[in-house]
């Protein structure tokens, strides 16, 4: 069976936030249904009491913080007056008593949440919050990037036409791939998407062998060229690559040399022709 989708950006955020928060718990998870989501992953737990708890939209605190879509907490789980009860055989056997929840929200749909406990009833400061959402934002960032690049799978898996205005969309589509697979964590997506890279460039080529000799370009080569050839500039393409500018243009110079290129735009041609770029 594989790793559901987004299950290792949740043990990450967990465990970022509960090194940032001091918190000797954590734990979380992604929407599983329309109106629910389950505990999927915990850290610092004694029991299994949390695993695989299914949590309502709404019920308890975590449901009311999917809910509201804002961060929230209490001192005293148990006796809160502020939440429903659904959930107190479950803390009441982890031993939990102060408690916060932070929603994960992408793109304005609630995708999950994240808590933070102690065993202890003490009001939870500025510090715990904090750290719990911003691992929860570094959370909801992994998962816009997993969907934009699902989404551009979507686009390469696409029968290719010889319709302009389609090939014109695959290319784009190479190019923010490429861009994208070196920010995903998740190893057997990154592995989709350079794959679809290799399908799109090979689809450019044509049905028979690239024309021209073999060249050996390395990947931050091919993925500059991909920048370039969708017209970003060498700080355009710095940032989408995650590299400085200079490092672009180092990148570019060696890959029109092996390409036997002089201006960025022969560079781009000719990685078409010998089947790097679509």
């Amino acid at each position: 069976m594989g790793v559901p989708d987004g299950a290792a950006e949740v043990r990450a955020a967990l465990s970022r936030m509960r090194r940032g928060a001091g918190l000797p718990v954590a734990f979380g998870g992604l929407l599983s249904g329309a109106r629910q989501f389950r505990i999927s992953d915990t850290t610092g737990t004694t029991t299994q009491a949390l695993r695989d708890l299914a949590i309502r939209t709404g019920s308890g605190l975590g449901g009311k913080a999917a809910a509201l879509t804002r961060p929230l907490s209490v001192t005293d789980y148990r006796s809160s007056h502020v939440i429903t009860h659904e959930y107190d055989a479950a803390v009441a056997a982890e031993g939990l008593c102060s408690v916060l929840a932070v929603p994960v929200v992408v793109r304005g749909r609630v995708r999950g949440v994240l808590y933070g406990a102690l065993r202890r009833p003490l009001a939870l400061g500025d510090r715990p919050m904090t750290a719990a959402v911003d691992a929860a934002r570094e959370l909801e960032q992994a998962l816009a990037v997993q969907d934009e690049a699902r989404r551009l799978l979507s686009v390469a898996h696409r029968p290719t036409t010889a319709d302009p205005a389609m090939w014109e969309e695959v290319r784009e589509a190479h190019g923010e791939l490429r861009a994208l697979a070196h920010r995903v964590t998740d190893p057997l997506l990154r592995r989709d998407l350079l794959a679809a890279c290799e399908r799109l460039a090979a689809a450019g080529a044509g049905p028979g062998p690239a024309a021209g000799p073999r060249v050996e370009l390395s990947p931050r080569e091919v993925d500059v060229l991909a920048c370039v050839a969708s017209g970003a500039t060498n700080a355009a393409a710095a940032e989408r690559l995650g590299l400085r500018p200079e490092t672009v243009k180092s990148y570019l110079r060696s890959g029109m040399r092996k390409l036997g290129a002089h201006t960025r735009m022969e560079a781009v041609v000719a990685a078409r022709r010998v089947g790097v770029l679509p």
